[in-house]
């Protein structure tokens, strides 16, 4: 590190180190401060130099340059520049003993002279966290410290944890052996859980020696806890006929061992339709007996947990196909064939009306339709079969009473017929109807 003095421009501090009470020629200095192990410079300057010889001495009173002779022998100081006007030294490789009040001399009579203060800063080691033993339980309380030494003033100590500032920390200062740097340490307290695994911790040095960069320590977190499950259905809604797949979300440090299914309190009642793939639970085309509690059971070396899902296997919506008119029988009358697609449509409407939640997608037969086509034909093949027996039954009634008006006055039947035909014309036929 190194402090440069601007030596064409004396800033208006400077010139609280000039004597007062002078009249003329006096000298100008200005106060350093520089890192330790950086370079300072120490300027003297005169406005009004009659060739007045400048000197630099330090706080020893030893003198360190006679304008640009060197009267100490010490590699580390070195003229920067001399002249009736300025008087410029360097001193690399500070120290914390070269700290100390300088003074410029100028050698007028009487001798006027000008105070610097050199004021060395220790830079703070880098930090180092200590307290932390891997793994910590859930709930332990863990205590960090975080120490550096070797500043000067004395360093500041802050602490994060997930970028968050911790501001309920002790805070400790020491002077060191050389009563000059400090050594500065400071503890945190927390109770840990299984959100800080795999958090940092960081520990922040702060000094005006780190030029805005702060120095930093990093603790990462090792948290071991019991697992925590859930159980992860693929459908919200599960139907009858369909695939589920149940899958045990399982969370823990060290990681669980392969997760335990079980139904209502027991193994799995058809493991061939309910596969267990690593974790996951694959019930293949669910039924009713499917219903139940399914619990999965998930273990460490810390604890166990275990999460429950109760499956409902819900019937799959109903829709109705769409209805087919089937046409009248060719052999059926004009009337007939009217009957049959008014009775047609009648069963058609009637099964709507039957079966509002007939499942969807049905395929079978519409057996009030059937039964209303049957219902006809069994009418039509009645009245036929009435119209027939209407007409046989009338003949046989006119051929009996002919024969026995016949058999009357004839001797034999056949006489009979021939006089029943004969008579016809003229005498009243009697008829029997059979109903």
């Amino acid at each position: 590190f190194f402090f440069l003095c601007n030596l064409s421009l004396v800033p208006a501090a400077a010139s609280k180190n000039k004597v007062k009470g002078s009249q003329g020629q006096f000298p100008l200095t200005q106060n350093v401060t520089v890192v330790e192990g950086g370079t300072a410079i120490l300027t003297c300057r005169v406005d009004q130099n009659d060739n007045t010889s400048l000197q630099w001495s330090n706080p020893a009173q030893q003198t360190l340059y006679f304008d640009d002779k060197k009267a100490l022998r010490d590699n580390r100081i070195e003229l920067v520049r001399a002249s009736w006007h300025e008087l410029s030294i360097s001193v690399s490789d500070v120290s914390l003993s070269d700290e100390g009040q300088y003074t410029c001399s100028l050698f007028t009579m009487p001798v006027k002279t000008s105070k610097a203060y050199l004021t060395v800063l220790g830079v703070p080691e880098k930090p180092q966290i200590s307290g932390f033993s891997s793994p910590v339980m859930e709930g332990d309380l863990m205590q960090l410290t975080c120490k550096t030494s070797g500043s000067k003033p004395a360093a500041d100590i802050r602490w994060f944890k997930n970028d968050k500032e911790i501001k309920d920390v002790k805070y400790l200062k020491e002077e060191d052996a050389n009563r000059k740097t400090f050594t500065v340490s400071s503890t945190l307290d927390f109770r840990v859980d299984r959100s800080d695994d795999g958090v940092a911790v960081i520990c922040r040095v702060d000094h005006e020696s780190l030029n805005a960069t702060p120095q930093v320590a990093m603790q990462v977190l090792e948290i071991h806890y019991t697992p925590s499950v859930k159980i992860i259905p693929s459908t919200p809604f599960p139907q009858e006929g369909q695939p589920l797949i149940l899958t045990c979300e399982s969370k823990g440090k060290p990681l669980p061992e392969p997760v335990l299914w079980t139904k209502d309190g027991g193994e799995l009642p058809d493991p061939d339709r309910m596969v267990v793939s690593g974790r996951e639970l694959n019930i293949l085309f669910l039924n009713k007996t499917d219903n139940g509690t399914y619990r999965c059971e998930a273990t460490n070396t810390i604890g166990q947990s275990s999460a429950e899902y109760v499956l409902i296997v819900h019937d799959v919506p109903n829709t109705l196909p769409p209805t087919t008119l089937i046409p009248s029988l060719t052999t059926a009358t004009v009337t007939t064939t009217v009957a049959i697609a008014t009775s047609t449509t009648t069963s058609a409407t009637t099964s709507n009306r039957r079966d509002p939640n007939a499942l969807a997608g049905q395929t079978g037969p519409d057996h009030a339709l059937i039964g209303g086509i049957v219902a006809v034909v069994v009418f039509v093949t009645l009245c036929s079969i009435f119209l027939l027996g209407r007409y046989l039954a009338r003949h046989k009634g006119t051929y009996l009473t002919n024969e026995a008006k016949g058999a009357e006055d004839a001797p034999d039947a056949d006489t009979a017929i021939i006089n029943a035909e004969g008579s016809q014309v003229n005498a009243e036929e009697k008829k029997e109807y059979f109903i």
